[in-house]
């Protein structure tokens, strides 16, 4: 089969020669695999492991896209910066982390009304047509499955007021929320037709949505019932309606959210942090009739760098979660750049041996 073919199966849970496999890497580790010469510069990381699948960022969603970052501080070590959300971020010299969140333009509604202007301008100027065109021609010379990925309504409002101000905001103002969210679904998906009409459509859709932390969810299913789910479904059923299933991304504990992320059309979940509480295991055992999965493999056990670890891991998850066809081999978060690029050609060759059915 195709990693076209099979991913598209994985996602119906239908038969299959074996399981899915893909990943993401931190920045810092393509930086180092490239140093010690593993891969070169400006490889393909999808045709260098041989994966299913290729995904492609090609939308620009920043508030003000003609604002210069201006350098607010920065010491030996780090740097802030502010961007054109009006986002003041705090990011390491010398790594590629997730970013400190120390101050936003946009804390209330009267903040939002004075720029949501932004988005509503120069939709097309936000579309990389070239990016999305080649990535999209690579991926069908190769057959792999071609998602166009991007983040969400919850990272999308994230990105311009933080954590704090939203998650605040939702309960003390909903209908600024409920406001944004509307807004940002709506400029994705007229992002979307543009592209799509003129490019040709994508075989999927992968959307970044951290919904929970390590323990939680950030909001109570019934907030997210009642404010995130019907903009959810809005777009989902966009996409469903065009033969597009929806993969979801989401660090952190999600599960209490699980029925209601099917309801709304999520097809596949994805990372599933064990760290966080996830259990792919457990989540395959209740969900995995209606849901697949992509994740839950705990990189922990990768970067010990350590073969019978790894297969540990890998036994524990893989031999219960191939079961129904509905699984794509992942990390739980993201490949480090502590794990040697020997293990994970190890880790990657276990997933083939393991996933065949």
């Amino acid at each position: 089969m195709t990693g076209k073919e099979r991913i598209s199966n994985i996602l119906k849970r239908k038969p299959v020669d074996r399981i899915g496999l893909y990943e993401h890497f931190w920045q810092d580790t393509r930086v180092l695999y490239t140093k010690q010469g593993h891969i070169k510069p400006d490889e393909n990381l999808d045709e260098h492991f041989g994966f299913d699948l290729s995904l492609c960022w090609a939308f620009n969603k920043m508030l003000d896209l003609d604002f210069t970052p201006v350098v607010v501080s920065e010491d030996e070590t780090t740097i802030t910066t502010k961007d054109g959300n009006g986002a003041t971020l705090r990011r390491f010299k010398d790594h590629v982390t997730t970013p400190e969140n120390v101050d936003y333009d946009i804390k209330e509604r009267s903040d939002w009304e004075k720029a949501k202007h932004f988005l509503l301008n120069d939709i097309e100027r936000r579309i990389n047509f070239e990016m999305y065109r080649n990535a999209k021609a690579a991926a069908d010379k190769a057959g792999r499955f071609f998602a166009w990925s991007g983040p969400h309504l919850f990272e999308d409002i994230l990105f311009i007021c933080g954590h704090v101000n939203m998650l605040y905001g939702m309960a003390d103002d909903p209908d600024w929320f409920i406001d944004m969210a509307q807004t940002y679904a709506e400029l994705t998906i007229k992002m979307q037709e543009i592209l799509f009409e003129r490019e040709g459509y994508p075989d999927g859709l992968f959307y970044y949505e951290d919904l929970g932390y390590k323990g939680k969810t950030f909001t109570s299913p019934k907030m997210y019932r009642e404010l995130l789910f019907p903009v959810h479904k809005y777009t989902f059923d966009w996409a469903h309606e065009r033969g597009l299933p929806i993969i979801l991304h989401s660090c952190g504990y999600v599960e209490t959210l699980i029925p209601d992320l099917i309801e709304a059309g999520v097809d596949c979940l994805q990372t599933l942090e064990v760290k966080a509480g996830m259990d792919v295991v457990k989540l395959h055992k209740e969900f995995g009739d209606r849901l697949s999965f992509m994740g839950g493999i705990d990189v922990r056990a990768l970067y010990t760098n350590d073969g019978k670890t790894i297969d540990e891991e890998l036994n524990r998850v893989i031999p219960i979660v191939k079961q129904g066809y509905g699984f794509i081999a992942h990390s739980d978060h993201s490949i480090p750049y502590t794990v040697e690029y020997d293990s994970l050609k190890y880790y990657f060759d276990k997933v083939l041996e393991l996933g065949r059915y």
